[in-house]
């Protein structure tokens, strides 16, 4: 056996995800937040076993936690991506056999450099880790923090964004489960569990939503969203976001969330207690671990992994500042192995009958085809989401390359009227300085539109191309259900 390698894989798997909020000159109290996120995981009781950050932007914060966890921890990767570093890192008390960092084809807008999600070049950090000897005991993990939303749904422009990234992590976490082993998916999705893109992630891979799974009827979404209010349920308080909706973004226990004047109160040193009975009506889920290693047969065998708790974690301040560790509050599981082992299913076996087996309590979709879970009303709703920002970006690129070409031709005026002014030199220089300015800009679009764009849009077109493969296997699938229906009733 090879050295680290455990002699007899766990019965159990403890797994945590946290954004840390650890922006470089941005998020206040870096340093000692980052730091003390390291001490309270080092010091946990049970200790996690399986660790997925988020906005951890720096070597040096990665080192931190690293250097404190590492007795329990002692394998992980800090990833690196776009222009400022992907922010993602991964944790193991096992061996990492491999590594991956999937960038996403579609990723946000350079133009939009106050948000910056392009510069962090959004992606997938993946780890193979291996927890035992067997052929079966591997995981893999996927540590991801999809492109945020700056406006509601249905009017988000960067909806195409996220919809597209979520297709893309389903895509990896499916192929590992064909591939037999645990997969592990776990970030800060900036979605909520109402969304289309939860919704997909869980319909086009065999994975669970570890508190949807424990929690059937927890909020999805804040109280004050529309799809929230529509169930007619009291406003929950901070402890139930907490216990039961699994809230980690925008609840009233968290000190970033808080208004200016209470922040003001607590930097002084004011000791504030939140009641736990608060209303608390921003709250809301964006944090998730999903986990499966089956769930469509006959083309899986039957799940061998099940939850067995999921809580909210990270809620305690940090000991001297007082403040919230992050923004976020963490989530985290524990996820156990049945000791019965199951065959593989082959097309033509009956499904099991004893009520008893895993195969009969799945909640996830139990479609054959790995790439064809969806309706084709959801595929064709894909395909009009896409068709709608390809609209939106090739008018773009026409203004830019506009703009570009503008800025050609101002240029070459300002340049006849510094030879026509003569001596007059203050008025050559200002035509000199827009000349200068106003080319600098035009090449910067010219650059946007005729390069970033025309990327953005064949990634684009590839994404489309397969929703429509997608959508052509499910009308195949239910033209021959049909037929087969049909041919049937003949026969009788």
């Amino acid at each position: 056996m090879a050295p680290n390698i455990p002699p007899e894989a766990p019965s159990s798997i403890r797994i945590l995800t946290l954004n840390c909020w650890g922006l470089k000159y941005i998020a206040k109290y870096r340093n000692e937040r980052m730091s003390e996120i390291g001490r309270q995981l080092a010091i946990a009781s049970p200790p996690p076993e399986i660790v997925g950050l988020q906005e951890c932007w720096t070597q040096e914060d990665f080192e931190s936690i690293r250097d404190q966890t590492r007795h329990i921890l002692p394998y992980g990767k800090f990833y690196y991506g776009g222009i400022f570093g992907a922010g993602l890192a991964i944790l193991s008390k096992w061996p990492i056999e491999e590594s991956s960092m999937f960038g996403y084809p579609l990723n946000g807008r350079p133009t939009a450099f106050f948000r910056g999600d392009w510069f962090v070049g959004k992606g997938v950090a993946s780890a193979r880790i291996r927890f035992g000897p067997g052929t079966a005991d591997v995981a893999e993990v996927f540590c991801t923090h999809l492109h945020a939303p700056y406006e509601r749904e249905p009017n988000d422009s960067y909806l195409c964004h996220r919809t597209a990234q979520a297709w893309e992590i389903s895509k990896l976490m499916r192929g590992a489960a064909e591939r037999g082993h645990l997969v592990v998916g776990l970030g800060d999705f900036n979605m909520l569990p109402s969304s289309f893109a939860h919704r997909l992630i869980t319909a086009q891979s065999p994975v669970r939503d570890v508190w949807r799974e424990l929690h059937p009827d927890s909020s999805l979404a804040a109280a004050i969203d529309p799809i929230e209010k529509a169930r007619n349920l009291p406003v929950p308080t901070a402890e139930f976001n907490v216990t039961e909706n699994g809230a980690t973004c925008d609840g009233s226990y968290n000190t970033w969330r808080w208004s200016e004047p209470m922040r003001k109160r607590l930097a002084k040193g004011e000791e504030i207690v939140i009641d736990k009975d608060t209303p608390d009506p921003r709250g809301k889920r964006l944090d998730y671990i999903f986990v499966g290693d089956g769930g469509y047969p006959p083309a899986f065998p039957p799940s061998r992994w099940s939850v067995e708790s999921a809580h909210i974690a990270m809620t305690q301040r940090h000991p001297t500042l007082g403040c919230s560790l992050s923004d976020h509050f963490a989530v985290e599981a524990v996820i156990t192995r049945s000791s019965n082992t199951y065959p593989p299913y082959h097309s033509g076996d009956d499904m099991p009958t004893d009520p008893d087996s895993p195969a009969l309590h799945k909640t996830t979709s139990k479609q054959v085809s790995p790439n064809a879970a969806l309706s084709p009303d959801t595929y064709d709703h894909i395909i009009d989401m896409t068709h709608k920002y390809v609209r939106r970006e090739r008018s773009q690129r026409r203004w830019r390359m506009a703009h570009f070409l503008a800025s050609i031709v101002i240029s070459i005026g300002c340049m006849v009227g510094v030879w026509w002014v003569g001596n007059r030199t203050y008025i050559g220089f200002i035509l000199i300085l827009v000349s200068t300015l106003n080319f600098g800009a035009g090449i910067l679009d010219g650059l946007i539109g005729g390069l970033f764009m025309s990327s953005e849009l064949r990634a684009l077109k590839e994404f489309e191309w397969e929703v429509r493969n997608a959508r052509s296997l499910v009308v195949a699938a239910e033209g021959g259900a049909a037929s087969g229906e049909t041919e049937s009733k003949k026969d009788d």
